[in-house]
């Protein structure tokens, strides 16, 4: 009989039992896209070092144009000009600057008045019909970043975003982790490659290239170590050699109780078997265990459950030995139709997703753990807790989406 934790205990273990593997290393600024921050960014600067203006107009002391109006304009005379990329005189009392967009503001000038609100009389002096609070169309100095403000947590996933943010601190090399290397070993008798047709009672491997995939999204580096057969000594040399060369190595199949099943003696034999069987559907059978720091899984043998072991765990475990933060995406949706459950575990279940009536709508894919092809047409799926006995048509539900990484 299996022993089987919660997915809360599931995922409990795996941030006790395991952490960051992967090295630290310097990539240049431009590679960094996609790359795991290894380290927080502190601020060492002031972003933007300089008072700038954030439109083309006329930098003034506010108080000069308080009351001023298109019939009633505060007249200034123009002290010039400040040039982009250079600093700006100090504005003299009864004067004006003009300043284009992102030019540095002068001493002396607390506001920013829009060239569409002036009137040049070609005489040095400059008619502004518009007043002006003190701080507008400025942003001062500091206003983005100060020294020592965290701008980037260790963890996070470098977006564009985040490189822009980088770009303005100075940072031309970014510390960031190795992939981690993930090994993938198919095992049992009735597979057969890819390529292959498959005679009686046999089929495709299907779950190297759905686990493979899945991996290499999250940002891993995987290897595919073929098909083992249902041999225990073929199986530990292979598991071995993946060992060597990878921090995680991912079996599928031979997790069932059963005489041909080798993985829980493998593991065991290898190191430490932490898990045997989670209170899920799909996907109980799965196996989770330790040699040395590294972590040997044994995922279910149908494809539509290594799918969901994989995204529901191996998702966040791959994230841990990444250093990474675990991110989920939900969108709240409409059921499209009742649902029952209660058979002592928590349910996942694919859905597609239907826009009806301005509100998005999830539909439900009724298929068994060892249908793969379906999948295909889905955007995320729900879950449906073990204490619960089902859901009605029209139930707001959160679906999480595969799309999310």
């Amino acid at each position: 009989m299996l022993t089987v934790k919660t997915p809360e205990e599931t995922l409990a273990l795996i941030e006790e039992q395991f952490s960051c593997l992967a090295a630290c290393e310097q990539a240049p600024l431009a590679a960094a896209l996609g790359r795991v921050l290894a380290e927080e960014i502190r601020a060492a600067e002031y972003v933007p070092d300089f008072d700038r203006s954030t439109v083309d107009g006329y930098a003034v002391r506010a108080a000069d144009t308080f009351g001023c109006s298109a019939s009633i304009p505060a007249i200034f005379t123009l002290q010039g000009e400040v040039a982009m990329g250079e600093s700006a005189p100090p504005l003299q009392p009864g004067h004006c600057l003009y300043v284009p967009t992102g030019g540095a503001i002068p001493a002396g000038a607390d506001a920013m008045v829009m060239i569409e609100y002036s009137e040049d009389y070609g005489d040095g002096t400059i008619g502004l019909s518009k007043p002006a609070a003190p701080g507008k169309n400025i942003v001062f100095r500091g206003d983005d970043v100060q020294p020592g403000q965290l701008v980037l947590p260790a963890g996070k996933k470098l977006a564009a975003q985040d490189l822009g943010a980088l770009a303005a601190l100075g940072w031309a090399q970014v510390p960031v982790r190795a992939a981690v290397r993930v090994g993938v070993i198919s095992t049992g008798d009735e597979l057969v490659p890819v390529e292959e047709t498959p005679g009686p009672g046999q089929v495709r491997d299907i779950n190297s290239t759905v686990v493979s995939a899945l991996m290499q999204r999250c940002g891993a580096e995987v290897t595919c170590y073929g098909i083992v057969r249902d041999d225990r000594r073929l199986l530990r040399r292979q598991v071995e050699q993946a060992l060597a060369e990878n921090e995680l190595v991912l079996l599928s199949g031979g997790s069932s109780v059963g005489m041909k099943d080798a993985t829980c003696q493998v593991i065991s034999e290898l190191g430490e078997l932490l898990l045997h069987g989670i209170a899920i559907k799909p996907g109980k059978p799965t196996i989770i265990g330790k040699v040395g720091n590294k972590p040997v899984v044994g995922l279910p043998g149908h494809p539509a459950a290594a799918f969901f072991i994989s995204h529901l765990f191996m998702r966040p475990l791959l994230y841990r030995l990444q250093g990474r933060r675990t991110v989920s995406y939900q969108l709240p949706a409409r059921l499209s139709e009742k649902l029952s459950a209660n058979d002592g575990r928590t349910q996942y279940l694919s859905v597609s997703l239907e826009q009806r009536g301005g509100e998005w709508w999830a539909c439900p894919l009724r298929a068994k753990s060892s249908q793969i092809s379906n999948l295909a047409a889905t955007d995320g799926y729900i879950c449906i807790d073990r204490d619960t006995e089902g859901l009605a048509a029209g139930a707001l539900v959160a679906v999480t989406l595969y799309s999310a990484e």
